[in-house]
């Protein structure tokens, strides 16, 4: 039994007669005669009684068909298709002759309920040669890479982005025959895309015709560009748009930007990995901005008031405390990167004391001045407190 209960003996199985009912009989009607026969022929009650014992499964087997809604109804049209002649010889496996399959397709598709409906969801488009387009292809995915400036990656940006996909020839345009030469029907699948395949007792399958590729159509000769296959490179230039606040390393998806479909389809999705240059001054952190603030120790010492730039407009004042560490992080609200919601992150910027090359005496002699006037001061006691040598 397959996995929708369909069996090729039911076409030569009257299960109405077997349970004794007519085909009309309701589903309350075939419980009762079920019943009546399974009490009557049951095992338990007949030890030994081999007919009896025949009798009860075959009762069975009738009711698992006929009392099935789904199961009845397509015994019902198997059976009916039986009636009128049987199939086609290498058509459905059940033998006999005289009744064209597709003729009987035709006479129900005013109905519906044939038998292409009967099996289809089983072998993925019914028995015989009937014709059918082929089947619509979604396009492959692409990847990409996009590089773009720091201050882009910021405010958004349109890019242009060369694309190469496999798609249909550009020289046949799909076809995959030689330009100017016309085509004829292949006669491996008599037109239809697809040859039939045995999956063993009374069924078969489609499958893809090997010769002309589910095409339906075949040229004598092929297209010299892509050897009669109809798929070929294509390249085309796209423009996308990168939003603002994309990050470095983000995968962002395009829908229907990727490789076009086939038969109809519809196209691939294109998804660009981007990269964010670097920015001479400034540097990222989520929707901050970040900046290193060059200062000196006496500016850390004595505090200070010190400029510092933001990305877009007049610097700002940066209030540094007297006494402040080297290596703080101020916080400078509203002067970051711009959110998603249209409002903006904070401007980090970080007190970095600089250390100079070169002294002239007078600095010099400052310095060695303060050193003497704080020797006292015991910086580094604590390092021996804990964990003497």
């Amino acid at each position: 039994m397959t996995e929708e209960g369909i069996r090729s003996d039911w076409a030569t199985k009257d299960f109405y007669k077997e349970l004794g009912v007519p085909k009309t009989a309701s589903a309350e009607e075939i419980k009762k005669a079920y019943r009546r026969l399974a009490r009557a022929n049951h095992p338990d009650s007949h030890p030994g009684d081999a007919a009896k014992h025949e009798r009860f499964k075959a009762v069975a087997e009738a009711y698992d068909v006929i009392g099935d809604p789904e199961k009845r109804k397509k015994y019902d049209q198997t059976r009916e298709l039986f009636s009128r002649g049987g199939f086609p010889a290498g058509g459905s496996g059940f033998g006999g002759g005289g009744v064209n399959i597709d003729d009987l397709l035709r006479d129900r598709a005013g109905g519906g309920g044939g038998f292409g409906d009967l099996f289809g969801d089983l072998f993925g488009g019914g028995f015989g040669a009937t014709r059918r387009p082929p089947r619509a292809a979604r396009g492959a995915d692409l990847e990409t890479t996009a590089t773009i400036g720091f201050v882009e990656a910021l405010e958004g940006v349109t890019v242009s982005l060369r694309i190469a996909a496999d798609g249909a020839c550009a020289t046949c345009h799909g076809t995959g025959g030689k330009p100017g030469t016309k085509p004829h029907m292949c006669t491996t699948c008599e037109g239809s895309g697809f040859v039939t395949a045995s999956v063993g007792g009374a069924f078969s399958m489609n499958e893809t015709c090997p010769s002309c590729g589910g095409r339906q159509l075949l040229y004598d000769e092929p297209c010299p560009a892509c050897h009669g296959s109809g798929r070929g490179k294509s390249a085309r230039t796209i423009q996308a748009r990168i939003p603002a606040g994309v990050k470095d390393g983000q995968r962002i998806r395009l829908r229907g930007k990727g490789a076009p479909g086939e038969n109809g389809g519809a196209p691939g999705d294109l998804y660009v990995t981007v990269k964010v240059g670097k920015h001479r001054v400034f540097g990222r952190k989520d929707d901050h901005l970040t900046v290193d603030v060059p200062v000196s120790f006496a500016e850390l010492t004595l505090g200070a008031e010190v400029k510092v730039p933001i990305l877009d407009g007049a610097p700002v004042t940066l209030r540094i405390p007297p006494g402040t560490p080297n290596g703080r992080t101020f916080r400078v609200r509203g002067k970051g990167a711009r959110k998603a919601d249209g409002s903006r992150g904070d401007l980090l910027a970080t007190v970095e004391v600089q250390v100079p090359a070169t002294l002239t005496a007078e600095a010099k002699q400052a310095l060695e001045d303060y050193a003497a006037a704080t020797a006292d001061v015991p910086l580094r006691a604590g390092l021996f407190e804990a964990g003497g040598s």
